[in-house]
């Protein structure tokens, strides 16, 4: 039998609006009134519905998350932080898988379910910002990542140039001068992939430190068989880099495979920093250094967005809103205590 806010406020003993007022969380309850009704709630285990306040609102009660990788640990910590900050606003999350492709970002981002949804968070790695100019569909849209497009739109993003330098600024403070960067692109100048590029030469430019071709591994994805598979490419060459700075922690997670598999001691022979923070990276036989991205930052920031869309507050969209990041010290650059 389903419990009603009637049912609420007999237990209660007050009326049916003060019960609403608890529920919708205003403001206006005193402690004591909110401490009674929320015992009569408990007692009698209501739950709102929660379809039906948004039906009043003309809204579905339902927002997208659309991510390029649902197998990459990154993405689906990131979409459980997305879940948790949406459901403290009563919101439900519905998760879409692009692939990266670029006709997919293309027909998630023109609103394909425009009519399940009250918005959209995407996180696009081929989109182009043509392929948004003529965006008919009104649906709110956060975008995550580095690429900048100019547009409308609020993006979430950490300076992925500031990380990479701290990656590469930690493993100099180690005493290391012949840093890898593993994780280059060469089919598109605005990947997240470049833009840790660009620190990792800018940090060692810095220190007076040479930043040669030969010292940058090429990759054709971000998974551990890609940093393998660069590794060996670059220990075959005849390169022995001291430390290396990878793209992604599964990039990094592979080349200390082949690393292991070739003799040399991590972080002895050679030190290793990655970048997201994934739970694997604490759990190896070296635990991974790494630059950590507030990913719970990133997930509220994104829903926030979306709701001050929602709320048509008249602010204009096109914000750049940053999150934090920190560099996370484990034994692939410190050895083991």
């Amino acid at each position: 039998m389903r419990v009603s806010l009637k049912d609420v406020a007999e237990r209660a003993g007050v009326s049916i609006k003060t019960v609403s007022n608890v529920v919708n969380k205003y403001q206006h309850v005193t402690p004591a009134m909110r401490a009674r009704v929320q015992q009569a709630i408990d007692e009698l285990g209501y739950r709102p519905n929660l379809t039906a306040r948004h039906l009043r609102k003309g809204r579905t009660g339902i927002i997208a998350l659309a991510v390029p990788e649902l197998g990459n640990p990154y993405f689906a910590e990131l979409a459980g932080a997305v879940i948790d900050a949406a459901a403290a606003h009563d919101f439900t999350v519905l998760l879409d898988h692009t692939r990266g492709d670029r006709e997919q970002e293309v027909l998630v981002s023109q609103g394909f379910r425009a009519r399940v949804i009250d918005g959209l968070i995407l996180s696009p790695l081929e989109l182009e910002a043509e392929d948004l100019r003529g965006r008919e569909d009104d649906v709110p849209l956060v975008l995550l990542g580095e690429r900048e497009y100019d547009l409308p739109y609020d993006h979430i993003a950490i300076d992925n140039v500031a990380a990479a330098r701290a990656a590469v600024r930690h493993l100099i403070g180690r005493g290391r001068s012949s840093i890898a960067y593993l994780g280059a692109r060469t089919d598109s100048a605005n990947r997240p992939a470049h833009l840790r590029l660009q620190g990792w030469r800018a940090e060692l430019t810095a220190a007076g430190l040479p930043a040669p071709e030969s010292l940058v591994g090429a990759v054709g994805g971000w998974n551990r068989d890609d940093g393998a598979k660069a590794m060996a490419r670059m220990l075959d060459s005849g390169v022995r880099p001291d430390a290396v700075f990878a793209y992604n922690d599964l990039v990094a997670i592979g080349a200390m495979r082949v690393l292991h598999e070739r003799g040399l001691r991590v972080p002895w022979d050679v030190a290793v920093v990655g970048f997201d923070d994934i739970a694997e990276g604490q759990f190896g036989a070296v635990t991974l250094t790494t630059i950590s991205p507030d990913k719970q930052a990133i997930a509220r920031l994104a829903v926030a967005s979306l709701l001050r869309s929602l709320a048509g507050d008249g602010e204009p969209g096109g914000r750049t809103l940053s999150a934090e990041f920190r560099l996370v010290e484990r034994e692939s650059t410190l050895g083991r205590r």
